[in-house]
């Protein structure tokens, strides 16, 4: 028993040191995140952040993120990496966030770029493969957001998906893999999964082409036996020949089965025209949730007020590596990090009732010099 559990960590281990890792962030060097993530000057009116572990934390240090700092602003900043294509492999996207302003209406979520990003000219319209995170706004809008660019478009997941709203740091993560399922978990735990054809409502490529090819088949079979016959059903006073076979034939018709030359009966027109379109282009692009050169990660959102903490990025190839840095991250610092909230809070009241009781007692000593006052003024009188 104790050399199987040996063998299974073993296992876990190597599978975790085979893990691709496109991009990780933390925050720990100081300020040298400023020579790795990039603030847009698109627009001077642009927010700035700061790196900062909060008001409250669970590390000092390991807590630390990037802050917006600026309230009913607009931001835009992104970090580049070496570009990489998700084809044929699984792409797991992962961050925490932390609300501690309470937020009441703006975003939260991530973006992925191509690698041919403009940095400093990050805005609103600039292209993405994949936006995911919370958006709170409101009492209705409280969702994760699961957009896929796909075919020159964005598509949004149709199901809703609920997002944390206290102040505390989350930790959300997005799995989307090579059979066209996905997973999406907050703190670890599956909150969403299923098909991205069946939950964004698209069609697979592989499934586009391997119909086409099937149309094509069948197509170029009815074509063949079309242009064999076709002296004999083009001329409706044509005998009926010699070797036609009513068991493998079928009847013969005396009147011709084509209208205007182009449908045969029975036959839908868009087959029967099939053979005279060429190939549509995006059947050798990349399908569903796979993208040709991911290279940067980015914050392109907006929010009335300002406080929210961005930290542990990661972008990877392995699940199981996903899963041991949030542990890593994350695991270990939300427990303090709700001690300490927990400290501050009582501490709060504890200020909140002495300076009540301090007023109050400033009220009644007012209240009785004024009852003084009086008293002389009337003996004065």
């Amino acid at each position: 028993m104790a050399r199987a559990r040996v063998s299974l960590w073993a296992i876990c281990v190597l599978r975790v040191a085979l893990a691709t890792v496109y991009f990780q962030e933390e925050f720990l060097d100081g300020e040298r995140w400023r020579n790795r993530w990039v603030q847009s000057t698109n627009d001077s009116q642009f927010g700035l952040f700061r790196v900062s572990s909060g008001k409250f934390y669970g590390h000092k240090e390991k807590d630390k993120g990037l802050q917006t700092t600026q309230n009913s602003r607009f931001y835009a900043i992104s970090a580049s990496f070496k570009p990489f294509s998700n084809k044929g492999k699984t792409l797991v996207i992962q961050y925490t966030v932390k609300h501690e302003q309470k937020m009441d209406c703006g975003g939260g979520y991530i973006k992925v770029f191509p690698s041919d990003l403009d940095q400093k000219n990050l805005n609103g319209k600039s292209q993405y493969y994949i936006m995911f995170g919370p958006d709170i706004c409101g009492f209705d809008n409280k969702n994760v957001h699961v957009i896929l660019y796909f075919k020159n478009q964005y598509h949004a997941n149709k199901k809703p998906i609920r997002c944390k709203v206290d102040g505390f740091t989350h930790l959300y993560t997005l799995i989307l893999r090579p059979d066209l399922s996905y997973e999406v978990k907050v703190d670890g735990q599956s909150i969403e999964s299923g098909s991205i054809e069946y939950d964004w409502n698209l069609t697979s490529l592989k499934k586009m082409e391997k119909t086409s090819a099937e149309s094509q088949a069948w197509d170029q079979v009815e074509g063949n036996k079309a242009q064999d016959w076709e002296k004999h059903f083009l001329d409706a006073s044509a005998s009926k020949p010699s070797e036609w076979n009513s068991e493998l034939d079928g009847d013969w018709l005396q009147k011709p089965p084509y209208q205007d030359g182009l449908k045969a009966e029975g036959i839908d027109k868009d087959v029967w025209l099939h053979r005279k379109m060429k190939p549509a282009s995006y059947l050798t692009q990349y399908d569903l949730s796979e993208f040709e050169n991911i290279g940067a990660i980015g914050l392109e959102l907006w929010q009335v007020r300002s406080g929210t903490i961005f930290d542990n990025f990661l972008i990877t190839d392995d699940e199981e590596y996903a899963e041991q840095f949030g542990k890593a991250t994350w695991g270990e610092t939300k427990g303090p990090e709700k001690e300490m909230d927990a400290v501050q809070a009582k501490e709060e009241v504890k200020r909140a009732r002495e300076q009540d009781e301090e007023e109050l007692g400033m009220g009644r000593f007012h209240r009785h010099n004024s009852q003084l006052s009086r008293f002389h003024r009337q003996g004065e009188l």
